[in-house]
């Protein structure tokens, strides 16, 4: 049985995780962390990490990057292992989760789908194979109530693939502010915001008469919390480094 504090914990992902969590028997959420509290909780939500007075034995962050440095801070203090499973980070924060890999396990997605995962994988080969010949484009569509865009899943699948090229590609987000035509070295990234859509990502290879499409739609939040949950389970035992779903998966 692993002990768990989830950070975010009264956020819509948060409640998610607390659901799947209930009905497993390797994994317990001991305590939540959260500026937010829950109208109805199973375990006590603290509102500052240092009143926290439960033993855990992992982390699982789903709030915000702001909350981030205070996460790890503690994270490494306690030498817990941690999931982030958090959105949106930038550079800055990225620095801060290779800083504290080399203290303690850190596992850290931009998208804790299995199925998204694959998709990356298939985007790099199709990539490579089609170099110089395809044009690429990646589009993203989700809630609008989210704040991050492009989503931090896009901007992976455009370093993933970019990874793949001999030729690196310069990253175009938005078209109508210049007039010109499209150059050869680019990757279009486009967002969409609206409704409730809970996350669809497409790759587009364009090339001269056709188009191959690689797409992935997540039709309910519960395979985030999944991946996120595999992720805590898989961090046990661990040594200290910076793991991903690369890892958990196996993927080359």
């Amino acid at each position: 049985m692993i002990n768990v504090l989830l950070s975010g914990c009264s956020g819509r992902m948060g409640q998610v995780v607390t659901r799947l969590a209930s009905t497993m028997n390797n994994i317990k959420i001991t305590a939540g962390y959260d500026v937010m509290e829950l109208p109805q909780s199973e375990y006590p939500v603290f509102k500052s990490l240092d009143k926290l007075t439960k033993k855990v034995d992992t982390i699982i962050d789903f709030s915000n990057p702001e909350a981030l440095e205070k996460i790890l801070d503690f994270a490494v203090d306690t030498k817990v292992p941690t999931v982030i499973a958090t959105t949106g980070l930038s550079a800055i924060h990225e620095k801060m989760l290779n800083d504290a890999s080399s203290k303690i396990p850190v596992f850290y997605s931009a998208n804790m789908s299995l199925g998204i995962n694959l998709l990356i994988n298939l985007a790099k080969k199709a990539a490579k194979l089609l170099e110089g010949n395809f044009d690429i484009e990646i589009l993203e569509k989700h809630h609008n109530q989210k704040l991050d865009a492009p989503s931090g899943t896009a901007l992976a699948i455009a370093d993933s693939v970019n990874d793949a090229l001999d030729e690196k590609c310069e990253y175009v987000y938005d078209r109508h502010s210049r007039r010109k035509k499209r150059a050869r070295n680019e990757i279009g990234i486009s967002a969409i915001r609206g409704g409730t859509i809970v996350g669809e990502h497409s790759v587009i290879f364009a090339g001269c008469d056709e188009v191959i499409e690689i797409s992935h739609s997540a039709m309910s939040r519960d395979i985030f919390a999944l991946g996120a949950i595999k992720a805590a389970l898989f961090l046990k035992g661990r040594k200290p480094g910076l793991y991903s779903m690369n890892d958990l998966l196996k993927i080359d």
